[in-house]
């Protein structure tokens, strides 16, 4: 392992750096089903939180430490020496999809604590990244308290600083963070206008950004007691923060630490920081393998400098501020106008041919419906909780737990009286409404210079979000006056027109109905066995009765369910027929259960006309007792829907799979010669090889995942024959300069190399050990073959784990050493350090 860089200063002088980065992804989920919907632009992965996470929040937990010739040295956790904010709403993303990477942030944090006598690396954020100085006095009083809530929950402590969106700030932010004991936040150098040493009377102006970032300062704000009216603030380096972003600082370690070095005072006869700050995302997303640089800096390059690794809390309690500033009125570090980038046409973000006179009318109408929302929550809250405000800053518990028990919690303290479950569920869609009112104002919706991009997009679906559940509760519709506002937000693309037509086009069509739920699920039956208890998003979905019957190329479903929304505990009974005509037709019928009685006349009445065969028949009969409301595949939400698309395409795909691979067959001679005398083959014989491979390949994919699946085994016994195959597949390919398309393939194969290496290192026979190994060697060499591009991450970390712990102590015969050494070499981990 490494050596541990140095976090504790033996002497009060000393050169202490500090590495910031501000981990955020804007909140993607679609508002109505609570989850990311698949994003295209984002493959191979399903969205981009997926894609970030593969490539910076992952790595950076497993960060490798290489030697000379590519083998992993150390896996190391950047985390734990990084000083770090992650947002709220991915750090609830990376919850649910990658509890490991969770897990190892926290612990990193945790471990920061310990080793800095309290004083952990992370720092609280905004909640969903507002821009705070443009926010109303409520909205940034709830920020905050969400934003710490949500931090005390994960990390179990209290945060002692806090990141702001664009580290926006004005003086109305700063008395917020100070009274909700905020400690210290990191600014830019260009935000501050002027500072001086405590006691002095003569101020030095640095408006220009010739602030000294080697120290920190303290800011005294007008309005507050004597001895409560402060808060810390640390300025990074912006010229070294910038290179980090936009030049090669990052390239390697040592052209960093030589970068870094150029920020140290040599006329300093006390310790100072080095403080620099950016984007998280730029170790290892923005710049590719810049984590591993960031790694070596951290635990190697910095300590042979002879620089002391800290944290910012670490540093104040080390080091008090003797100097105090005076900050510039509105300020962000990513807009030279204040903060005019959020709601004006200032040209940042722009510096093309499009305008962003879009801005100040959509935040106008944001505005607008944000008091509109706001009366109406004090109207109706009012009616059913204690203090509508103070239970909308509680309700972060229940964001973060939806469970029965958090939200019985809840209502215990904050309803009015005892509520009924429907005014439970009205106070919920009305907390619901206001954390909507939040979301639409973060701040990623003006960032660029279109309001048509998804950001602004996704600001308007939670504005609808909020305006769906405003009419719920009052039945007062502020849709009309919202999209009147949004006619005055210009696009620049003519399709668009304005902020109204987007809003149109886009997000009307967007919003989900709890009939099209019902729907979702009905027609998806079709295809799937669904449990009487069934998840499909944020919805429960109870089967009270279901028939399915078949008539040659006809099938029919009829069915009756009650949804239960985890979000808002809404409860509704419906009840659906959906009939299948074959290929892409479908036709389904949903209607609000009203009896049991009604309900059984209208089943008996649809397959009494199914009965017959006839279409016709059987859609007036679905139309008559089920009409209320119709949908067909168009309506599915749109991963199950392309799912089922390619369901039915299935047969048709077969037949050519048939087609293509008896022209190859019925030609492989003809192929051979073109390829011996190097002549060109003729497109369609190529084509012919490469889907007929690809085809081959797959099935032996799945009928390798089917086995692995069912059977708990050695893995390696269970696909030997597989690889064989698939060996075959690649040397055709290779001979035949076929390019496979192989979907699905390289995550098959790093699942079953993981498997295969856990459990060789379990074996204990040394027979079996070495044919394992050689097992693995062909799985990593097949996956070259088949040019797929396999990462060994995963495996390599269950390699290197077992090096630490159990190999290094516990004796091993030399030949099975040898052998997992051996093991080592083809995984490109560095053994010989570790035993």
């Amino acid at each position: 392992m490494p050596e541990s860089p140095v976090s504790a200063p033996s002497v009060s002088t000393g050169v202490f750096v500090c590495i910031h980065g501000h981990f955020y992804q804007p909140p993607r989920e679609n508002p109505y089903l609570e989850s990311v919907e698949r994003q295209p632009s984002a493959a191979p992965f399903h969205d981009w939180n997926e894609r970030i996470l593969y490539e910076c929040y992952r790595p950076n937990a497993f960060a490798r430490i290489l030697n000379g010739q590519g083998e992993v040295m150390h896996i190391v956790n950047n985390y734990e020496y990084l000083s770090f904010n992650i947002g709220p709403t991915l750090m609830s993303w990376l919850e649910r999809h990658d509890i490991e990477t969770y897990g190892r942030i926290l612990e990193a944090d945790r471990k920061s604590c310990d080793r800095n006598d309290g004083h952990g690396n992370a720092i609280a954020q905004i909640y969903n990244h507002i821009i705070m100085p443009l926010a109303n006095p409520r909205d940034k009083l709830t920020q905050v308290r969400w934003g710490i809530a949500d931090f005390r929950r994960r990390f179990k402590r209290d945060p002692e600083g806090i990141w702001l969106a664009e580290t926006a700030i004005d003086y109305d932010t700063l008395r917020v963070l100070i009274q909700e004991g905020i400690k210290f936040t990191v600014l830019a150098p260009s935000q501050v206008q002027r500072c001086r040493p405590m006691g002095d009377h003569d101020w030095h102006e640095v408006g220009g950004g010739q602030i000294d970032p080697t120290r920190p300062y303290r800011c005294f704000v007008p309005g507050l007691p004597e001895g409560e009216n402060y808060i810390d603030l640390f300025f990074y380096d912006g010229p070294i923060s910038r290179d980090m972003g936009f030049g090669e600082v990052l390239s390697s370690s040592q052209h960093f630490a030589g970068r870094l070095g150029q920020a140290i005072r040599g006329d300093r006869d006390r310790a100072q920081i080095v403080s620099v700050a950016t984007d998280g995302e730029t170790f290892g997303h923005h710049r590719g393998g810049a984590e591993k640089a960031l790694a070596y800096a951290l635990h190697q390059e910095f300590s042979q400098w002879g620089w002391q690794v800290t944290s910012y809390a670490r540093y104040l309690d080390l080091f008090p501020p003797t100097w105090e500033a005076e900050l510039k009125s509105v300020t962000a570090w990513s807009c030279a106008h204040g903060v005019d980038r959020w709601q004006d046409d200032c040209g940042c973000g722009g510096g093309g041919e499009w305008h962003q006179r879009w801005r100040r009318p959509l935040r106008q109408a944001l505005d607008w419906l944000r008091d509109q929302l706001a009366e109406i929550y004090e109207t109706y809250g009012g009616e059913l909780l204690k203090d509508v405000w103070q239970a909308r800053d509680e309700y972060i518990e229940v964001i973060c737990d939806r469970s029965p028990r958090s939200i019985n919690r809840f209502f215990s303290r904050h309803q009015a009286y005892k509520l009924s479950p429907i005014e439970k569920v009205d106070a919920l869609r009305l907390l619901e409404m206001q954390r909507h009112a939040l979301l639409m104002y973060t701040s990623c919706g003006w960032f660029f210079d279109e309001i048509s991009r998804p950001e602004g997009t996704q600001i308007l679906r939670y504005a609808a979000r909020a305006i769906e559940l405003a009419e719920e509760v009052s039945g007062t519709s502020l849709e009309a006056g919202f999209v009147q506002r949004l006619a005055t937000a210009p696009s620049n693309v003519p399709y668009f027109k304005d902020g109204a037509s987007l809003y149109r086009k886009l997000v009307v069509s967007s919003q989900v109905t709890l009939e099209q739920v019902a729907a979702h699920y009905a027609l998806s039956s079709l295809f799937n066995s669904y449990h009487t208890e069934q998840q499909l998003h944020c919805y429960k979905i109870h089967q009270k009765d279901y028939q399915r019957q078949t008539l040659g190329s006809l099938t029919l479903a009829v069915g009756q369910v009650q949804l239960v929304s985890d979000i808002t505990q809404e409860k509704v009974s419906l009840m659906f027929a959906v009939l299948h005509l074959g290929g892409w037709d479908f036709h389904c019928g949903i209607q609000t259960f009203k009896s049991r009685p009604a309900y059984s006349r209208a089943k008996e009445g649809v397959f009494q006309a199914f009965s017959s065969a006839s279409v016709a028949q059987t859609i007036v009969a679905i139309n008559e007792c089920f009409g209320e409301n119709t949908f067909g595949l168009q309506d599915l939400f749109a991963e199950e829907r392309h799912r089922i698309m390619r369901l039915l395409s299935q047969d048709t795909l077969q037949r050519l799979d048939q087609l293509y691979t008896q022209i190859y067959r019925e030609n492989y001679g003809i192929l051979m010669g073109f390829h011996r005398d190097r002549i060109a083959v003729p497109q369609e014989l190529q084509v012919a090889a490469e889907i007929a491979l690809s085809h081959r390949a797959l099935d032996v994919i799945r009928n390798l995942e089917q086995d692995l699946g069912n059977l708990d085994e050695n893995v390696l016994q269970i696909s030997i024959s597989y690889i064989a195959e698939l060996e075959g597949v690649a040397l055709e390919a290779s001979h035949f300069s076929c390019q496979l398309k192989l979907p699905g393939a390289k995550a098959t194969l790093e699942q079953l190399i993981v498997q295969a290496v856990r459990q060789t290192l379990q074996a204990s026979e040394p027979a079996v050990i070495e044919s394992a190994v050689s097992g693995i060697r062909r799985l990593i060499e097949l996956g070259y073959k088949l040019q797929l591009g396999l990462s060994l991450d995963r495996a390599q970390e269950a390699y290197y784990h077992y090096l630490r712990t159990e190999f290094a102590t516990q004796a091993q015969p030399p030949a099975v050493a040898q052998t997992l050494l051996q093991l080592g070499q083809q995984l490109s981990v560095c053994s010989y350090p570790q035993v």
